[in-house]
């Protein structure tokens, strides 16, 4: 198996929660489960603990947000927060918990898949790669008082998966950036050969590519990959859009755009998916932009971006995986413009 550890504090992390819930009125909206899940993953950290996890709202940190490892030369983690390693099953529950309310069922399972994934990189390196490969180097911080009713953050983030949240009033006022990479995109041998975790975000963007018309293709298909996607930082710096705008398309192919969005947004928890869904459904066609580079065949290297004046897709399959497969390594996100958080 790929990820038994994993698999066992997810079954830990829903026993705990079930016998947490005995007897009260659990949250109903994204926010207030947030609210609730954060206060209970505090409250389980030993002092040490919880001042690792915790940070005043404006702290630098709560911007500084990464998804590529974060190792020194001595491959120590400089990743700040408190990691998945030290805490004992009870206190890593509570903290997947947390994760848990930032993520809809689906997006859950596939952010879990990614950590376990860890294993697998791992395993496919021998140990002989630069980067440490640990499941459990996964990180959380919790950005001011989430029993307050001010302003508030979280974070879970380790390699490939950066889940940040803002509230403030007891509303989600940022769901971003929300980035999810993958590698193996694919995976190509062994017990889980054929796995995806994210199929979806591919197999979308390959049937809207190959719908597009010559003269559409002219538009839509840009020289250059897009650049990788811009960590340590609130601004995604993406610049002007470019591509071909959703009122050249046909009714057909906007539904595939539109699905393309949705299997972004449905990441998130219901009602917050339904928000960021509707900032995107009301953008005027002339305003949604598609663009792509490269090839979208497998194993063919290709980039593109979904972008609107509120918001834009990062996506880029251009690397290798760890087995040395070609252009089967994904990197994903959401992004709030002009700036996140």
């Amino acid at each position: 198996m790929i990820r038994p550890r994993l698999a066992a504090l997810v079954a830990t992390a829903a026993a705990v929660t079930a016998v947490a819930l005995v007897g009260q009125a659990e949250p109903k909206t994204a926010a207030g489960k947030m609210q609730a899940a954060a206060g209970k993953f505090l409250a389980a950290l030993t002092p040490e603990q919880k001042a690792k996890a915790t940070f005043a709202f404006d702290d630098p940190h709560r911007t500084r947000w990464f998804f590529t490892p974060q190792q020194d030369k001595e491959k120590k983690f400089t990743r700040k927060g408190a990691r998945l390693e030290e805490m004992t099953d009870a206190q890593r529950a509570a903290a997947l918990d947390l994760l848990r309310t930032g993520l809809s069922a689906k997006g859950y399972e596939q952010a879990t898949a990614i950590v376990g994934l860890e294993t697998l990189l791992g395993q496919l390196e021998g140990g002989k790669g630069a980067m440490v490969r640990n499941p459990n180097w996964y990180f959380v911080s919790v950005f001011g008082d989430p029993a307050g009713s001010g302003k508030w953050g979280w974070r879970f983030e380790g390699h490939h998966l950066s889940v940040n949240y803002t509230l403030d009033k007891g509303e989600v006022t940022s769901a971003t950036p929300l980035l999810f990479g993958v590698n193996p995109a694919e995976v190509k041998a062994g017990e889980k050969k054929g796995l995806r975790v994210t199929p979806e975000i591919e197999d979308q963007a390959r049937a809207l590519i190959k719908s597009l018309t010559p003269e559409q293709d002219k538009v839509a298909k840009q020289p250059k990959e897009f650049s990788e996607i811009k960590e340590g930082q609130p601004d995604a710096a993406v610049g002007g859009p470019v591509g071909v705008t959703a009122d050249k398309l046909t009714a057909d192919q906007r539904a595939t755009l539109a699905k393309l969005l949705a299997a972004y947004t449905d990441r998130m928890p219901a009602d917050l998916a339904a928000a960021e869904g509707k900032r995107a459904a009301e953008t005027p066609p002339e305003k949604l932009y598609f663009g792509y580079s490269g090839s979208p065949e497998p194993g063919k290297p290709y980039t593109y971006r979904v972008q609107a004046p509120g918001f834009v897709v990062e996506f880029l399959n251009v690397q290798a995986d760890s087995a040395k497969n070609p252009a089967n390594h994904i990197h994903s996100a959401w992004r709030r413009l002009p700036a996140d958080f």
